[in-house]
């Protein structure tokens, strides 16, 4: 059977809960073939039949859950992000400061990528910017509607930048962490990015406040 070249549709709600239906030490398995596989060889070089070895796991149950090649770095990357989103979505409720919020969202995301530094090259090395919608948890009002409300609020406060859109905020936010932390990791830096982390969320804050 050809490996699909074509991009799938993003993962829905009925897509992941599929994944159910799978054992529980088989998905565990495959997202640790995905990660090693992936995050330090190139796209193209990884074959399903790789994955299906390294995770013991057979081609045709491979095939049943996912479909192809792509969905299936998809389908992990949803998974693991998904798992970041839970505790940010946490820590976004409860705290009426703008400003505090978001120091909290932002060490939860350092803290996250410090202990899963492959998640990241997986995410920027195997998937196109392109195709990062394709990961359900990118597309999930849950966590959109969570996030975006913080920069809303902190506009409207008087806190954040009002002179763009909620929506550039939050790619500033997340732009400047992303390139932070896979840096980070290119480098090969042996210390947490934790440890630096008042001095980054300080100039963070001072790219996005109104002052």
């Amino acid at each position: 059977m050809l490996e699909s070249t074509v991009p799938p549709s993003p993962p829905t709600a009925n897509a992941r809960a599929r994944l159910d239906g799978m054992r529980t030490d088989t998905l565990a398995r495959l997202e640790k073939a995905v990660l090693e596989l992936f995050s330090q060889r190139d796209f193209h070089e990884v074959s399903l039949h790789d994955v299906a070895r390294s995770a013991n796991v057979s081609l045709q149950t491979i095939y049943k859950y996912f479909g192809s090649k792509e969905a299936l770095v998809y389908g992990m990357l949803d998974i693991m992000l998904g798992r970041l989103a839970e505790r940010m979505i946490d820590h976004l409720q409860g705290i009426d400061d703008a400003r505090e919020r978001l120091r909290k969202t932002c060490w939860v995301t350092l803290d996250y990528m410090d202990r899963h530094p492959a998640v990241m090259l997986l995410m920027f090395t195997a998937v196109p910017v392109s195709r990062h919608k394709n990961i359900g948890i990118y597309e999930s009002p849950e966590l959109m509607s969570a996030f975006l409300g913080v920069f809303k609020d902190g506009q409207q406060r008087g806190v954040l930048n009002g002179q763009v859109s909620s929506k550039v905020l939050l790619d500033v936010f997340m732009g400047i962490i992303g390139r932070v932390v896979l840096m980070h990791i290119v480098r090969g830096e042996k210390s947490p990015l934790t440890e630096q982390f008042d001095a980054l969320f300080h100039i963070l804050w001072r790219a996005m406040s109104a002052e």
